[in-house]
Order: structure tokens, then sequence, then C-alpha cells
């Protein structure tokens, strides 16, 4: 894949442009009740700051987590979001996340502090739009190295390939770590940054996360939406 295919197929997706045009309302709203410079720029900042966190808590304890596929009304949501998208990593229909679940999720991580921040000026409204605009610009950020991680696309920069190393690692070594998607500071910070050379065995769960036949007949909702529970590597199934 070139990197011209690689941008088509960026832009083409209807969750980008759904975070494009999100967030040029965001910024139209902006500009109707701005915040002053001192403010504006903070709140970007913080906003930027704090979603890298953000996303490594939710990567590791809600995406990850074994329970979210135990409660009948939650099991298609984590279905969706993230089983599938570890069921065959580089799928790219399940490559994005679904703007229902990841809109809000945006909106609550940045928002709030936007809003924080401006009313110190009189001007939260403001705060909070440039907030949210920030988060949604950063989302589109994220995909796009998420897609150089996930398609045939072999990155030049030694950061992104870096990145690219690190995050292969996760979906087709261990689960159980480097849950980063730009920058791993807060692996190293929780102790699950890892090389694939410091975890010599791979992880029988790294498809599945958890979610094996035997887990299926218990709390069998996930495996009913997806005929079934999956076992091995995505494109050596079916092989005799």
């Amino acid at each position: 894949m070139t990197f011209r295919e690689l941008v088509i197929a960026y832009v083409q997706y209807p969750a980008i442009i759904g975070y494009v045009l999100l967030s040029l309302i965001a910024i139209g709203l902006f500009a109707w009740k701005p915040a002053p410079v001192v403010p504006t720029l903070l709140a970007v900042g913080v906003a930027s700051l704090v979603y890298p966190l953000v996303w490594y808590m939710l990567h590791r304890w809600v995406l990850h987590s074994q329970w979210m596929f135990k409660v009948p009304f939650l099991a298609s949501t984590w279905k969706r979001i993230h089983y599938d998208h570890h069921q065959d990593p580089n799928h790219l229909e399940v490559l994005f996340g679904a703007l229902h679940t990841t809109v809000p999720t945006i909106a609550l991580a940045t928002a709030p502090v936007g809003y924080a921040i401006g009313s110190y000026w009189d001007a939260g409204f403001g705060g909070a739009c440039i907030a949210f605009a920030t988060g949604l610009l950063t989302t589109c950020f994220y995909e796009f190295v998420h897609c150089i991680q996930h398609l045939a696309y072999k990155p030049k920069s030694k950061w992104i390939a870096e990145m690219k190393k690190r995050h292969m690692a996760h979906h087709f070594h261990d689960e159980n770590g480097n849950y980063g998607i730009t920058t791993f500071f807060w692996d190293k910070a929780f102790g699950t940054f890892y090389d694939r050379s410091e975890r010599p065995e791979k992880s029988p769960t790294v498809f599945n996360l958890g979610y094996t036949p035997e887990v299926a007949d218990k709390w069998p909702w996930v495996a009913r939406l997806s005929g079934g529970v999956a076992t091995g590597h995505p494109r050596k199934r079916g092989e005799d």
C-alpha cells in the first residue's frame, strides 16, 4: 500500500468524516463565543495532554476488561468496539471506533476540562468547545496512526515504525501491554510497556481477549452475535 492509498482509505471512512465535521462545528461555536487567548491555549494544551491518559485507561481497564461481555446489554458494544478488532486486527471495517461510543467519550474527556479552565475567564462555553475540538482532531491523528499500524503500509518515519512494532506486538503476541497508540509514556509509567524479547511466550488469548469457548459457554452473548468463537491466527482459520 502506498501513502496515497493509505490517505484515500483513511479520509473516506465515515467515522473520520464525522470527527472532522464535528470539530468544524465545535470550532464554529468557539468562534461564536470565543474564550480569551490564555484559556484557549490552556484548554488546547490540557486536552492534548489528558487524551493519551484517558485512552490508556479506557484501553486497559475497559476495552480489555473481563466484565463487559458478562453483561447482556454491554456485550454487543464490547464486541463491536474491541473484540472484533482483536479477532481480526487488520480488518478495516472494525479498525475505527463507532461514533456513538467514541464521541461521547471524547466529549467527557475534554469538554469539562475546557469548561473549567474557561470559567476562570467567564468563558466556559468557549473553553469547552475548543477543548472538544482538540479531542476530536487528536482522535483523527490517533486513527491515522492506527491505520498505519494495521494496514499494509511500511512507514518511513522511525518513530512511527517503532509505534507500529509495539502495537503489532499488542495484537499478535501479548495483548496485556503496549496499550498506547501514538505514545507509550503511560505504558512505561504503569509498567505495561514491553518488547517481545521480554515475553518469549505468546499469549494464548491475544486474539480473543480471554473470551474463550469455555467462557462463552457461561456468558454466550458475544458468541451468539459472532456465530461462535473463532480461535487461532485470523489468517489461518479454516485451514485443516
